[in-house]
């Protein structure tokens, strides 16, 4: 990527920052714009509430766009998990249902699941991991006739693997079951295309690829997926005319706007706008290639050395995360804590290293992570 690019990012003059599938920091143009509307706030209160207003729907309008999806089918919560939670809770269950996923998920897409398991006595299958990739053949076996759910990260958090999505849910729907995708590790650096990869609903965050403050996720309903997910918590702005405030029976909003219960982060939402902004300049699609291009190269370096590379880099499998593991003594959290030493920033997980690159980090900072590796 470009000098100018990097210029927006101050934590360059500073640190190798490689753990963005943990938290990214934002670009000084996103700082910029939520310093603004709380100046805006703090010198004139809710005078220009309507404009707050507006920068949330244009938000919208831009994720809806990103994912190939219409503006009502999107509901901002506050994270993945509210957005997950809220599938689990709002799905008619019954005695005998199973719900399919990976065994290795992130919690968000496990205790979700494992509460209405609890609660209804729905069953929970969990696929194995094998070589560090979801066993996709296992998977599929999984699923029969009482499937309602099947549940998978498109990019897996502890491995960087990258899921057909469109295989799992023609598998899914032969048995009538919803694709239910966590877009967390996936949302801003790989393309994710709702009705081409055939997803009937999803969740995310904006904290991660997408260069946002805390404190936003997305959840996305297929008119498919509406029909069998009722919204659990509503608020005064789940329903169709949210300033009419003493009519008491009106419907809920269309699409997934029910889930939206009452007065958001609008300080966040302009910083959301300005970082989409920015990579839909670039290109996912752009972004994506140089990420490919960047843990390709990461992976030339590191042969020869004492690591074992766990992700698959398999084209249709590989991602923008890579996760090691030393062939030694040093585990995963010895060697984050080397590394933070000498200002270089990744994350351990489970056994392993990961390491997780941006738009703007460059192959001498991926030089500098190999030099500094024991």
């Amino acid at each position: 990527m470009n000098t100018s690019i990097r210029d927006l990012f101050p934590i360059t003059e500073s640190l190798v920052y490689l753990n963005h599938a943990a938290v990214s920091p934002p670009p000084s143009t996103t700082i910029q714009a939520v310093n603004a509307q709380l100046h805006n706030v703090a010198f004139n209160g809710s005078l220009h509430f309507r404009a707050w207003v507006a920068t949330k729907e244009r938000a919208r309008r831009h994720i809806a766009d990103t994912i190939n999806a219409r503006p009502e089918q999107i509901a901002f919560m506050r994270n993945t998990s509210d957005g997950l939670s809220s599938i689990a809770n709002g799905y008619k269950w019954k005695t005998g249902d199973n719900i399919v996923t990976f065994r290795n998920e992130f919690p968000s897409n496990i205790y979700g699941w494992r509460r209405v398991r609890d609660e209804f006595g729905v069953e929970l299958r969990l696929c194995e991991e094998h070589d560090g990739c979801v066993d996709v053949e296992q998977l599929i076996s999984m699923i029969d006739n009482n499937t309602r759910i099947v549940s998978i990260s498109h990019i897996q958090y502890a491995s960087g693997y990258r899921a057909d999505l469109v295989r799992l849910s023609k598998a899914a729907r032969k048995v009538d079951a919803l694709l239910v995708v966590d877009v967390m590790q996936s949302l801003g650096v790989v393309p994710v295309d709702v009705k081409s990869q055939l997803i009937d609903a999803a969740a995310g965050g904006c904290h991660k690829w997408l260069l946002t403050p805390e404190g936003i996720g997305i959840l996305y309903l297929s008119d498919r997926a509406r029909e069998r997910i009722e919204p659990t918590i509503v608020g005064w702005v789940s329903v169709e005319n949210s300033e009419d405030y003493l009519n008491y029976e009106q419907a809920w909003r269309s699409g997934a706007l029910a889930w939206e219960t009452g007065t958001g982060p609008a300080v966040l939402f302009y910083g959301l706008e300005e970082s989409l902004k920015l990579l839909t300049h670039i290109g996912i699609e752009k972004i994506c290639v140089y990420l490919n291009e960047l843990t390709d190269y990461l992976c030339e370096k590191l042969a020869g050395k004492d690591y074992d590379i766990v992700s698959s880099r398999q084209p249709q499998e590989k991602s923008q995360i890579v996760c090691i593991r030393h062939k030694g003594d040093w585990t995963p959290e010895m060697l984050y804590g080397h590394l933070k030493q000498e200002n270089i920033i990744v994350a351990p997980r489970n056994d392993r290293l990961r390491i997780a690159p941006h738009l703007y980090n460059t192959k001498e900072e991926i030089d500098r992570l190999i030099e500094a590796l024991p």
